[in-house]
């Protein structure tokens, strides 16, 4: 979330005290125009070496689609000028990205267990469900909106994900072994989660109480002054890039865990992105999102507002008229390395931040070991006291 601008006016009163002057905020990371404003044209790709026609991945390390079998190695330039497929106007319009002639690069994979909906490229085959480990998985076409007009590439490799998932289990003597089995660890994908980015504009104002107490003796007296002010401030910000889980499957403080995304890594949606990976399609439209989306700017225009109201001993507020307005929005994907282990009939999940390998994990405890370990901790201990205790007896008797 970017707190793209920020016009603070300002206003403490009391009977000695009055100050009326305006404070800028500019932010120094202010996003540039969305991508998704630019009707430039781009290619569609369709994912085959232009070297020696094999499918084509995109490596993440490299930032480049890599060929496994020449090793031959293309920019998405290089990609773009050897493809003939037809440009395609890269407009704000999900109608336009998802027509039929685009819908055929995608297989749908739905769970019959969670209803859990992914897709991924012709090349590209789930033959289990991502959250909840169900092999029932029922592949078709994709059909209806996917194409978002944004999207954060892969940064990270699988191995790292791998390494981190290992890293949960160090120096955890309780972690179940089959949570760390290799059949797991081959079960990390890459998935991208989609979001609803909301441009927000904040405007209102802020009343509050405060003081400022100031004491001092003369001689054994002591004085104690207390000056009451009100406090006015009205503003208007504008914040860019406010993003919003746009998945039931993922909760927000998971999401929110994994945040921050840099958004200058974001790139026009391009299909060829999906090679090897996995995305999800959204669930939770723009409409029900909105209110997430603007009580964070909400909340963060209260707090700069408060945190601005400095230099006294107490401040209360006892008027909030604060309001947002949706400026824009844009539908977007964003990288996230996963997987959901089923262990004693509950899930745990463990997820890595697919550009900056942020990670968050959820680790079991093997019951029969912390018995285990209880027991052997018992015994040591009371070994230990009967021990000192046959010392003091002795060295008593001598």
């Amino acid at each position: 979330m970017t707190n793209k601008s920020t016009n603070v006016k300002k206003m403490d009163n009391n009977s000695n005290n009055k100050k009326d002057h305006n404070v800028i905020d500019n932010n120094k990371d202010t996003k540039k125009k969305t991508i998704k404003n630019d009707i430039k044209k781009k290619k569609v790709l369709d994912n085959k070496c232009p070297a020696c026609g094999a499918v084509i991945k995109y490596n993440p390390t490299l930032g480049k689609w890599k060929c496994e079998y020449c090793n031959s190695e293309f920019s998405l330039e290089e990609m773009q000028k050897h493809n003939n497929a037809s440009s395609i106007a890269n407009n704000t319009s999900n109608e336009d990205l998802n027509s039929s002639k685009h819908e055929e690069y995608y297989d749908s994979y739905k769970c019959g267990n969670c209803g859990a909906e992914i897709v991924a490229d012709e090349h590209t085959s789930a033959t289990f469900c991502l959250y909840c480990g169900n092999t029932a998985i029922l592949k078709n076409k994709l059909s209806g909106h996917f194409s978002p007009s944004r999207i954060i590439p892969f940064k990270t490799e699988k191995q790292q994900a791998i390494e981190a998932f290992k890293n949960l289990a160090k120096g955890r003597a309780l972690v179940p072994k089959e949570f760390i089995s290799e059949k797991n660890i081959e079960n990390i994908r890459g998935i991208y989660i989609p979001f609803w980015l909301f441009d927000l504009k904040v405007s209102g104002s802020i009343n509050s109480n405060a003081n400022r107490i100031k004491t001092w003796a003369i001689g054994d007296t002591r004085f104690i002054k207390t000056s009451y002010y009100k406090l006015f401030r009205t503003a208007t910000m504008e914040y860019k890039d406010i993003p919003v889980d746009a998945s039931t499957r993922f909760a927000n403080d998971i999401m929110n865990s994994l945040e921050p995304f840099n958004y200058n890594d974001m790139v026009p949606y391009n299909h060829a992105y999906l090679s090897g990976f996995f995305a999800e399609k959204y669930d939770v439209d723009s409409t029900s999102s909105i209110k997430e989306a603007s009580d964070r700017a909400l909340e963060s225009a209260k707090d700069l507002i408060i945190n601005d109201m400095n230099g006294y001993d107490s401040v209360t507020m006892y008027e909030n008229t604060l309001s947002s307005n949706e400026m824009n929005h844009e539908y977007v994907l964003l990288p996230v390395w996963m997987v959901n282990v089923k262990y004693k009939d509950k899930m745990y999940l463990f997820a890595m931040n697919g550009q900056t390998g942020e990670f968050i994990g959820d680790i079991p405890i093997d019951k029969n070991k912390a018995i285990l370990y209880g027991i052997i901790t018992f015994i040591v201990t009371i070994l230990i006291v009967i021990f000192i205790a046959f010392l003091m007896h002795k060295r008593g008797g001598i």
